[in-house]
């Protein structure tokens, strides 16, 4: 029982995931649900517990794919897209040094 709390926890929060990474965009919205209702549909009758595990493993990986690595863009000409990031994706920049710096010693 436990782990049918746990597939209804992670397919809620896949669609609430999918709420905010393709908010405003209809199109990817309902590709997003229907491909997770799908997903979740074709393997409802799935007992294997060892199964169970690797698909939520599976299912808990795309949720942080799609969390961590989708960012929205928007043609607003025929040469230019308007990158649209969440707050959540936005990092400081950690500057790139090509040769180590010397440790000095004591």
């Amino acid at each position: 029982m436990a782990s049918r709390r746990q597939v209804l926890k992670l397919f809620k929060l896949l669609h609430r995931t999918r709420q905010e990474v393709f908010k405003n965009d209809t199109r990817a919205l309902e590709a997003a649900r229907q491909k997770i209702n799908e997903e979740f549909k074709n393997n409802q009758d799935e007992t294997s517990q060892e199964k169970i595990n690797e698909l939520l493993k599976i299912a808990s990986d795309v949720e942080v794919i799609l969390r961590t690595s989708v960012i929205q863009a928007v043609h607003t000409d025929s040469n230019k897209i308007l990158l649209i990031p969440r707050k959540d994706l936005l990092q400081d920049n950690t500057p790139y040094f090509d040769k180590p710096t010397k440790k000095h010693e004591s």
